[in-house]
């Protein structure tokens, strides 16, 4: 995966004041190693910015949303809103979603996204930046954690554990929908979703060369080591079985821990409060 021109960097459209910060939410447009404009919000929290205070307790979440997802949908609020009492909190929309430029891959080129809102979080002071993940954003959590580090903590919640996974009515019907060109017109115009036309072809008939396949989550998941690492997963999920999580949860070894969780569904929505609180809790505890 290329990380773009040497030397370019993300940078906000709206560079804020560290003095400033935790006054009031702000949102702007980062840009990407791949020059990606990426739809951005800072919510300060309920913990007020203190630039004297102990950088042990400056902490961040950075929540990536699952695919369909953007800042603006209820689910994506909802999370930031229960995260927010434990730290500030950044969301962002992915490329393709919402209001961000460009075009979806379903995880793959999402890493650059994420990588922009980790350093705005940096940028904006905060010593502590933990990455909190949902299904397309759980893989792309660990994906990142293991490319481009940086982060004091990883959470990743009903992600799948290898590609091209059609095991499941849910991820037959997505597959259609990202590898059709009517199924990509329904993301465009019914889910406000705008899904690259490569999405989901398959290795054998790749351009040798041109289009390798992405590292997967499950071969992300070793390089992590020895950030702090949590998989989520509901032993009701739709999407993955219980196999995903398991094969995260090996690959992870001793610095990884698996919460399943009994009767929790797939991704957001299916998030309960508090099992966001617990998330929290967790993070604090372990991030630096």
């Amino acid at each position: 995966m290329s990380n773009g021109p040497a030397g370019h960097t993300a940078r906000s459209t709206d560079r804020p004041n560290p003095e400033t910060v935790g006054c009031a939410p702000m949102r702007t447009f980062l840009h990407t190693a791949d020059g990606i404009p990426v739809d951005s919000v800072y919510n300060p929290g309920a913990v007020v910015y203190d630039a004297s205070a102990p950088p042990s307790r400056d902490l961040v979440f950075v929540v990536a949303h699952g695919f369909t997802g953007d800042v603006d949908r209820p689910h994506v609020r909802r999370v930031a809103a229960a995260l927010a009492r434990h730290g500030a909190v950044v969301t962002f929309s992915f490329r393709g979603h919402g209001a961000s430029g460009g075009r979806s891959t379903v995880g793959d080129r999402e890493v650059l996204d994420l990588a922009a809102a980790v350093r705005w979080a940096r940028e904006l002071g905060h010593a502590r930046v933990v990455t909190v993940g949902f299904s397309m954003g759980g893989s792309v959590v660990l994906r990142h954690a293991a490319l481009h580090r940086g982060v004091d903590a990883v959470v990743s919640v009903s992600s799948p554990a290898r590609w091209y996974y059609r095991g499941t009515a849910p991820m037959r019907r997505l597959h259609w929908l990202v590898t059709r060109p009517e199924g990509r017109l329904v993301g465009r115009y019914g889910l406000r979703t705008r899904i690259h036309h490569r999405v989901g072809v398959p290795p054998a008939r790749r351009a040798w060369g041109r289009h390798p396949v992405p590292l997967s989550p499950v071969q992300a998941v070793p390089r992590i080591a020895p950030t702090p690492l949590l998989i989520v997963h509901g032993d009701r999920d739709g999407y993955f079985p219980l196999d995903h999580p398991r094969m995260l949860a090996a690959a992870a070894g001793d610095h990884g821990e698996l919460w399943v969780e009994p009767g929790m569904g797939h991704a957001e929505h299916a998030a309960a409060d508090a099992l966001l609180t617990r998330i929290g809790d967790w993070a604090a505890a372990r991030a630096g």
